[in-house]
């Protein structure tokens, strides 16, 4: 089970690597519309169609990427102080109830509306220049299976723990800034305590 954890992270860590790209193409694009709008008098007919592209691809294509590094927003105010067993068990059965039956729904839905969409190449309405989008509408199942696929993960992580009475390890490639200053200050904290005993 571990290995098909691992290859399910592994998936999840390249597409949202690949779609974190945008980002770099969002903030340059617009960018470059504040100085030609501004500064130049002379705004682009295409700026917010790109903003829309890009945002839309990051948001779909890295769901299953956040999900996999337990980014997504939790309501775990309580159940993170419950047995890790506990813990398990309530998420292994929250994922059967709600989980899988709404991203079922999204990719089934996401599908005919993003197929709808390809068939009369659907273009832009917010601009003249005609961006076409319907290749950021069949995202929409594409990152619902992919979420589905790191459910399928995270529901074996849950299996592992209620057996093993251990989560098994995520990778870490990015961490919060927040995060990392509550370890120095602890590390910090740990180093001053031996110092004293000395």
């Amino acid at each position: 089970m571990n290995r098909v954890i691992y290859a399910i992270d592994q998936l999840s860590k390249t597409i949202g690597h690949a779609f974190a790209w945008c980002i770099i193409i969002l903030t340059f694009g617009t960018s470059y519309e504040v100085f030609v709008r501004y500064l130049l008098n002379a705004p682009t007919s295409w700026a917010f169609d790109l903003s829309y592209i890009m945002y839309g691809a990051l948001f779909y294509m890295a769901g299953a990427y956040t999900l996999s590094r337990g980014g997504h927003v939790r309501a775990d105010m309580f159940s993170r102080l419950l047995p890790v067993r506990t813990q398990a068990g309530i998420e292994l059965v929250l994922y059967i109830l709600f989980f899988f039956p709404g991203v079922i729904s999204l990719v089934y839905s996401g599908w005919s509306y993003g197929n709808e969409s390809m068939h009369i190449r659907e273009m832009s309405i917010n601009s003249p220049v005609g961006i076409p989008i319907w290749q950021i509408k069949m995202l929409i199942p594409v990152g619902g299976a992919l979420v589905a696929l790191q459910g399928v993960a995270e529901v074996l992580r849950c299996i592992i723990c209620l057996r093993d009475g251990n989560w098994a390890p995520r990778l870490h490639d990015v961490e919060e800034l927040e995060k990392q200053l509550l370890e120095e200050a602890e590390k910090g904290g740990i180093e001053a305590a031996k110092a004293l005993a000395r």
